[in-house]
């Protein structure tokens, strides 16, 4: 159970840090007269949530597609972002 839980903390962290999530928190809890907290909260509530459907989803989609095959379409996807992303520059 640890094991699942550190590698998905350590990756969803990673993948987390600059992104644009992390930049709108950034930019909400800016504002001068903003609730800190509230800004926390709210974008805590909305990892959650993305997360709870992402895992929703994906129990789903394991009931008709292999694990194996699931971790190769990410794979393929994630490097073709990566791709995409550098090639447009």
């Amino acid at each position: 159970m640890w094991r699942t839980f550190s590698a998905v903390f350590v990756t969803v962290f990673l993948a987390e840090i600059g992104d644009k999530t992390q930049l709108a928190t950034l930019l909400f809890s800016a504002e001068r007269d903003t609730n800190k907290w509230i800004v926390f909260a709210g974008s805590s509530c909305a990892l959650v949530l993305a997360a709870g459907i992402g895992v929703v989803l994906g129990a789903q989609i394991e009931r008709f597609v292999r694990p194996q095959t699931l971790k190769l379409v990410a794979g393929v996807g994630f490097i073709a972002v990566g791709v995409w992303t550098m090639l447009s520059r």
